[in-house]
């Protein structure tokens, strides 16, 4: 991450947060197959979906587990993400795009395109959207260990959106570095949402890139992983994403640093 000057921020809660922010986080992803048009149909003008299969792009679905904001800047807090994999339209095969690119760098590459974004507290939500533009609404987000595995339910008075449950064994220690996309687009109704995203993260309709650095430990697991759509909004609009078979599961435990982010 080149930038590390920090600038401190001020929120309309009154917490005041220094940016480039660092955090410290336990976190589970889940990759998913999903349709690729699907997913082309919800990405802003800009990205284009990474294809994994004819046909098929690839979907996120992150649990985060928040135990220090800043130098505590504000009460931990937990999440869960919908991220379409996407990459900056770059020719026809966005795919070799990505990689022609890099993995991270100037231009971000290949990253995630974050659709949804529910955490649990309205000072969480208030940071997402005034500095990055984050579709974030606040939602009842569940986080339980059993054993070596995590699980993560997610709803609001509406009724249970879904559960995902991950392995859970964070050991190789690595620092690696990917990028998010915020924009137009993405999935309506999210928990804690009434209108959708658009609604909620003052992005203003334009493509914005921040950067991201994780270090810590680090575990994997090939197709590791399930999820559970329920009746919500949210599990319904995942629904039309036509999400298949998992293909992995990471667990992340460490230090997790967002950048300023900048128009793309």
């Amino acid at each position: 991450m080149s930038d590390r000057t920090p600038r401190s921020r001020t929120l309309s809660t009154g917490h005041e947060v220094a940016v480039p922010l660092e955090t410290e986080a336990e976190a589970t992803a889940v990759a998913v197959t999903a349709d690729a048009g699907a997913v082309a149909g919800r990405l802003p003008g800009g990205l284009a979906p990474v294809r994994i299969a004819p046909g098929r792009a690839a979907v996120a679905l992150l649990s985060v587990d928040y135990r220090r904001i800043g130098d505590d800047a504000m009460a931990p807090y937990e999440e869960f993400g919908v991220l379409l994999a996407a990459t900056p339209e770059d020719g026809p095969v966005p795919e070799l795009a990505a990689l022609r690119s890099g993995f991270s760098g100037s231009t971000g590459a290949l990253g995630g395109y974050v659709a949804a974004l529910p955490v649990t507290t309205e000072p969480a939500r208030a940071l997402g959207v005034e500095i990055w533009g984050y579709p974030k609404s606040v939602a009842d987000v569940r986080i339980t260990d059993r054993g070596d595995r995590r699980r993560t339910a997610v709803g609001d008075e509406r009724g249970h959106a879904l559960t995902l449950e991950a392995p859970f064994r964070p050991r190789l220690r690595a620092t690696v570095e990917t990028a998010s996309y915020t924009g137009e687009a993405g999935i309506a109704g999210g928990p804690g949402s009434e209108t959708g995203p658009h609604t909620e993260t003052g992005a203003g309709g334009a493509l914005r890139y921040q950067p991201l650095e994780l270090s810590g430990r680090f575990g994997a697991r090939p197709f590791g992983g399930a999820y559970s759509l329920g009746r919500h909004p949210l599990g319904e609009r995942l629904r039309g994403l036509e999400l298949g078979r998992t293909l992995g599961a990471v667990a992340f435990d460490g230090t997790f640093v967002i950048g300023e982010g900048r128009p793309l």
